[in-house]
């Protein structure tokens, strides 16, 4: 087993550093921050091997990570890319998404997911959220459906995946395309089957990922021409050397990330079996709180972990923070509440849980690095927290 090195920065779920280091001190404390990157000496070794061969951009390590990647997941295709903004946008071209077009998502998870939509002509139709999972409702995307819609994004937020048989069943049904957004979901599975093998599917690796390539994203696919047209737009539309066939982008990953890729796929149970069993301390240890939920037949891989503070929540957030304990609320504004959908006329929207949640849900620390003393300092100033202000 790899030694666990923990990095010195503090960063945010989807931006950059944040302004304070994980060594700043609160009140004599040192400061558990929400998430830190998990890099052990595989990956350092990795990435050095990288430099020293001096072939940087993208070649065998990239071919190596996606054929790993693929197997990992059950998937006949994976295609690495810069990121896991741009996955999703050449997830929806390889599907033909475009203008005129309709595709029902979430607005309660991260704006990209949204945006992706917009980039390619299409329109967003948000449908609400299930109070327990916090994922897309599939009886209100069934609702929503019209001769213009095209396809379904749902997103496996926080690592709990999406009711994926029954969007499937829905999207089959309709003649819809299924684009899974598992950005927060590696090796996430239900009833045994891993997210990235339903429909086509991306992947995020930014730092704070559950594994990371330091930023940098995939494809999955068993549709071989969805793949093939991928690859190309991946490129510049090349389809052999100096031949363009269609309008691409540069949206290739280099050999650095895909080494650093590589290793911390081959981690990727341990760390995810680690945010496990953290997640099962914190909610033995929090019975009067509303911990996050599991569905019976989910494998949670626990991105973040999520609880519901129904009332008092920035209150709440600030009390701990002044006992050393960083927390996070993902999401305060939900992508129809966002300044600029507000002007492109999504203030209607009626999704009553996915609005209630972005007033309650508040994030705390379960990555793979907290110690037991962290743990317990977690646990116990939450329910100090509680008592004093819940």
């Amino acid at each position: 087993m790899n030694a666990l090195v923990t990095l010195p920065i503090v960063t945010s779920a989807f931006g950059g550093p944040d302004t304070e280091q994980a060594a700043h001190a609160v009140h004599g404390q040192s400061l558990i921050p929400i998430s830190r990157p998990a890099i052990g000496p595989a990956e350092m070794a990795a990435v050095q091997t990288v430099l020293e061969s001096g072939q940087l951009a993208q070649g065998r390590w990239v071919a190596e990570f996606e054929d790993a990647f693929a197997a990992f997941c059950g998937a006949q295709h994976a295609i690495a890319i810069s990121n896991g903004t741009t996955a999703l946008h050449l997830a929806l071209l390889g599907h033909g998404i475009g203008p005129g077009d309709e595709v029902i998502t979430t607005a309660f998870t991260f704006i990209a997911s949204s945006n992706v939509i917009l980039y390619v002509g299409a329109r967003p139709v948000f449908a609400d959220i299930e109070p327990d999972t916090f994922n897309i409702d599939p009886d209100h995307v069934e609702r929503l459906i019209t001769p213009q819609t095209k396809a379904v994004l749902p997103v496996d937020l926080y690592g709990h995946p999406a009711d994926l048989p029954r969007l499937r069943s829905i999207c089959d049904k309709h003649g819809l395309q299924l684009i899974e957004d598992a950005s927060q979901a590696h090796g996430a599975s239900i009833a045994g089957r891993r997210t990235g093998s339903t429909g086509t599917a991306t992947f995020s690796f930014y730092a704070t990922k559950n594994m990371t390539t330091a930023e940098g994203g995939m494809i999955t696919t068993d549709n071989a021409h969805v793949a093939q047209v991928i690859r190309r737009l991946r490129s510049h539309g090349s389809q052999g050397v100096y031949e363009h066939v269609d309008m691409g982008f540069n949206y290739r990953m280099t050999n650095i990330s895909a080494a650093l890729g590589i290793e911390q796929l081959k981690r990727l149970p341990e760390l995810n079996a680690r945010r496990a069993a953290n997640a099962a301390y914190l909610t033995q240890n929090l019975p009067k709180l509303l911990t996050p939920t599991t569905r019976g037949d989910v494998r949670h891989v626990f991105h973040q972990y999520t609880l519901r503070i129904p009332s008092g929540r920035d209150e709440f957030a600030a009390e701990l923070r002044k006992r050393g304990i960083e927390s996070r609320v993902y999401y305060p504004l939900a992508v129809h509440q966002q300044p600029i959908y507000q002007k492109l006329g999504y203030g209607g929207a009626s999704l009553p849980e996915t609005e209630r949640a972005a007033l309650e849900v508040l994030s705390i620390p379960v990555y793979p690095g907290l110690s037991q003393h962290d743990l317990e300092r977690v646990a116990r100033s939450m329910s100090e927290v509680w008592f004093a202000v819940g």
